[in-house]
């Protein structure tokens, strides 16, 4: 699974502006030119890991959020994982995780 630079500037930028922070003070922050936070901000260079955890420190917003589009505090944080899961299990599989998860869920 390759990462998709765009939409995880999508979310950084969104998490940014919910933050009330601009570009330049972003920028000054990380020490980084604005015109790198805005190359982030439209998926044009890729972000290593390193960085993007100063980022999503300074913006508190969690990396598996930015990277994944969905926060643990959801309800509903592991339905598209499973989701993608079972579209590569065939019938029998998703059955027998069914049965497994309800034996856990019962206990």
């Amino acid at each position: 699974m390759s990462l998709n630079y765009s939409i995880i500037g999508i979310r950084l930028k969104q998490a940014r502006i919910n933050k009330k922070i601009t570009q330049e003070a972003l920028a000054e922050k990380l020490d980084v030119s604005v015109a790198y936070v805005s190359r982030i901000e439209c998926g044009s260079t890729n972000v290593n890991l390193k960085r993007l955890s100063e980022i999503c420190t300074l913006l508190d917003v969690s990396e598996g959020e930015i990277l994944s589009g969905v926060t643990m505090e959801s309800n509903s944080y592991l339905n598209s994982a499973f989701n993608d899961l079972f579209k590569t299990c065939p019938p029998e599989k998703i059955d027998l995780i069914y049965k497994i998860a309800k034996v856990i869920a019962d206990n």
